[in-house]
C-alpha cells in the first residue's frame, strides 16, 4: 500500500524555516526534515500561481505548457500527476485549490469553468475547493454559527477591532476568525477526516492558501513575531535608486500593487503577519503528521513539502512574485521517503538545484509508474535513496517569467516600448553567477559571490563579457534541449511506428 500526501502552501519563501536558521519556528516541518530530506537549493520555474503550478503539476517548463499567466489555458493535451494517478487505480484528491485556466477548446463557450482561472487540475477530484471565495470553508463556518460576512472573501481579512502596529498597537491586529475555525485549520481537519475514512491507497493534494496574502493571522500567531525585529530588507536606499537598474524593475516600483509601502512600520507588521501565518501553517500540518503516524499511514506514505513560488517581502521595495530576484522563485522543499533505501539520506540536506517540474516525475517513479516524455524535470528518488550525485545533473537552475497583461491591455507594453509577445525572460542561475535574458528587453549578469543582493548589473562589464557570453550560450542549449518533444522520438518507416523514448537526461 502506497500513499501521496502532496502539500503545497502557497508563496513561501525557501529560507523560511527554522531547521535553516531563520527567526521563523517550523518545528513541524523541522522534524519532517529530519526524517526525510531537505533540498537547501529548490527553485519554482514561474510566477505567478498559474503557470508556477502548471509547471509543478505537468512536469514541463513554461516554455511548452505555455501557461503563462494567471488565466492562460492550459493546454488540455499535457498530462498531469492526477491523469497518470487515477490511470494508475488511485483516485486523486484535492483539498484547496490548483489554480489550472482550463482549455476553452474542451468545454461549451458559457461554461462557469471558463470564467476563472481557479479551476481544478484536470483528472483531480475536488473534495474540498478553495479560492478567492472561500465557499467551503464560509459554509462550514456557517454551520457552527458563525455570521458570514458579504462577499465572504472578508473572511480572510476583516479584524478583531484595534490599533496596527503602525499606529501604535503592540503586533499586528488578529483576524476576527478564531485560530481553530481559521481556513488553515479547516483544511487540515477536512484532510485529516479523509484519511481516517480510506481503506485502499489514497494521493492527497492539500493546496494551503497561506502565507499568501491578506497577511492577517488569527490570534496568537499575530503575536509571535515582534514587528520592531523585522526592519531589515535587501534594497537600495530608495525606490527610485532601486528603479534604475532595469526597465521591467522600474516599471513594477511604479505599480501599487507590487512597490512595498514606504512606511517601515507597515512593512514590518506584514512581515510579522506573514511569519506568523507560516507557524500556523506548520503547527496544523504536526496535528496531521500526527495522526499519519497513529494510523501507521507514516511508513507507506511518501509526503512531499512545498510552494509554488517565494514573495519579495519589501526586498528591493517590492512585494509579492514578479521579475527576476532570487526571493520569487526561491521556495522550500522537503520530501519523506518512507522506503528503507531513503534511511541513507534522512536528516540531510541536499545541496544539489532542484525544481518543481522535478515533483511530478518523482511522484509516478515512487508509484513505479512511466514517466510521460512531456517532462522536463527529474525524478528526486536518487537524491532521496543515496548521497551520490547522479550522473548529469542540472548545475543551475532555470526560472521563466511571461510578463504580458491580455486582459487590462497594452499599457506595459507601451511603457517598455515592446509588444506582446516579447513580455518574457529567461532565467539561468548557478551557485556564482546568474544570467537573465529578455526577448526584447537589455540582459543582466550578478555575480553572486561578490553581491548577494543583485543589485549590481555586470552584462556590460567588460571583465564579465566572456561570462555573459558563456551563460547565454547554456541559456540557449538549455531551451533547445528542452523544446517540446511529444512525438519527437517517433518515425514512421515501412514497418510502422518505431517509437524510442529516450530522456533527455540520459547520457
Amino acid at each position: 500500500m502506497k500513499n501521496i500526501l502532496f502539500i503545497t502552501a502557497d508563496q513561501w519563501r525557501g529560507e523560511c524555516l527554522s531547521t535553516l536558521g531563520h527567526r521563523v519556528q517550523t518545528p513541524n516541518l523541522d522534524n519532517l526534515a529530519k526524517q526525510g530530506r531537505l533540498f537547501k537549493c529548490h527553485f519554482a520555474n514561474a510566477v505567478p500561481c498559474g503557470p508556477s503550478r502548471a509547471s509543478l503539476h505537468t512536469g514541463m517548463y513554461l516554455q511548452n505548457h505555455r501557461s503563462g499567466t494567471n488565466g492562460t489555458p492550459l493546454d488540455a493535451r499535457h498530462t498531469n500527476w492526477a491523469i497518470q494517478t487515477r490511470q494508475a487505480g488511485y483516485d486523486p484528491v484535492l483539498f484547496g485549490y490548483t489554480d489550472t485556466a482550463n482549455d476553452p477548446r474542451f468545454f461549451e463557450p458559457d461554461a462557469a469553468v471558463l470564467k476563472s482561472y481557479e479551476g481544478p487540475l484536470p483528472g483531480i477530484n475536488p473534495m474540498v475547493q478553495m479560492g478567492t471565495y472561500p465557499d467551503a470553508w464560509a459554509d462550514w463556518l456557517r454551520e457552527k454559527g458563525h455570521t458570514i460576512p458579504e462577499p465572504n472573501f472578508r473572511l480572510y481579512t476583516d479584524k478583531i477591532p484595534g490599533p496596527e502596529y503602525e499606529d501604535g498597537g503592540p503586533c499586528p491586529a488578529p483576524l476576527a476568525i478564531a485560530a481553530e475555525n481559521h481556513d488553515t485549520r479547516f483544511m487540515t481537519d477536512q484532510v485529516i477526516d479523509y484519511i481516517q475514512q480510506q481503506v485502499k491507497p489514497w494521493c492527497v493534494h492539500l493546496s494551503l492558501l497561506r502565507p499568501h496574502p491578506p497577511w492577517v493571522a488569527p490570534e496568537p500567531f499575530n503575536q509571535l513575531y515582534d514587528p520592531a525585529e523585522l526592519k531589515q530588507n535587501v534594497r537600495r536606499a530608495s525606490p527610485e535608486e532601486e528603479s534604475e537598474q532595469h526597465p521591467l524593475l522600474n516599471y513594477f516600483l511604479r505599480k501599487n500593487y507590487s512597490s512595498a509601502p514606504d512606511n517601515e512600520d507597515k512593512l514590518a507588521r506584514l512581515k510579522s503577519s506573514y511569519f506568523g501565518l507560516m507557524s500556523e501553517v506548520d503547527s496544523n500540518l504536526g496535528r496531521l503528521f500526527d495522526e499519519l503516524k497513529a494510523s501507521g499511514a507514516w511508513n507507506n506514505t511518501l509526503i512531499i513539502f512545498t510552494s509554488d513560488h517565494g514573495e519579495q517581502l519589501g526586498d528591493h521595495w517590492l512585494l509579492g512574485k514578479m521579475g527576476y530576484f532570487d526571493q520569487s522563485y526561491y521556495i522550500p522543499l522537503i520530501i519523506h521517503d518512507p522506503d528503507k533505501q531513503a534511511d541513507v539520506t534522512r536528516d540531510s540536506q541536499c545541496q544539489e538545484f532542484t525544481e518543481n517540474v522535478d515533483i511530478m516525475p518523482t511522484m509516478l517513479e515512487w508509484l513505479g509508474l512511466t514517466v510521460p516524455v512531456q517532462c522536463d524535470g527529474r525524478s528526486l528518488l536518487p537524491l532521496l535513496r543515496s548521497r551520490e550525485v547522479p550522473p548529469g545533473w542540472r548545475t543551475q537552475a532555470h526560472w521563466e517569467f511571461d510578463f504580458r497583461d491580455v486582459s487590462t491591455g497594452d499599457a506595459l507594453e507601451q511603457q517598455l516600448g515592446i509588444n506582446l509577445h516579447q513580455c518574457s525572460l529567461n532565467v539561468i542561475r548557478g551557485k556564482r553567477y546568474k544570467y537573465v535574458h529578455f526577448t526584447a528587453l537589455p540582459p543582466l549578469f550578478f555575480d553572486l559571490q561578490e553581491d548577494p543582493g543583485e543589485f549590481y548589473n555586470l552584462a556590460q562589464h567588460p571583465d564579465y563579457q566572456h561570462l555573459v557570453l558563456e551563460y547565454s550560450q547554456k541559456m540557449l542549449s538549455w531551451r533547445m534541449l528542452h523544446d517540446e518533444q511529444t512525438l519527437t522520438h517517433m518515425t514512421l518507416t515501412d514497418q510502422g511506428v518505431i517509437d524510442r523514448p529516450v530522456t533527455r537526461y540520459s547520457l
